[in-house]
């Protein structure tokens, strides 16, 4: 049986991208496949963007094994760079909450 890695790399291939991928584990302990290329930047964002459906199908080929785990596909960094400006707004959002808000009186 083909490694996830392998089999991103086939279907990345079928599809005409010439990649470099990297295995790496995310802070929660999921093994991701960090995606790589040296197409145009405008090709490599469609395919970042795109890289959910690819983890998706990855599981679904493994689906087979009961035992495979979650991979996360990743292309340059984009999912993780998207994920840390979501986690950097929800702070900005929750520290103007628990700032002391100036209130006025609607009965002049």
């Amino acid at each position: 049986m083909m490694t996830p890695k392998d089999l991103l790399d086939t279907m990345l291939g079928y599809l005409g991208f010439v990649v470099q991928i990297e295995e790496t584990m995310n802070e929660g302990g999921n093994p991701t496949l960090q995606i790589y290329t040296e197409e145009s930047r405008a090709s490599s964002d469609a395919m970042a963007r795109r890289s959910k459906p690819f983890s998706f199908c990855l599981i679904a080929a493994a689906s087979q094994d009961k035992d495979a785990e979650k991979v996360i596909v990743d292309c340059e960094h984009y999912r993780s760079m998207r994920e840390d400006r979501i986690v950097q707004r929800v702070r900005e959002l929750a520290d103007r909450v628990r700032s002391p808000a100036v209130l006025f009186s609607l009965n002049r």
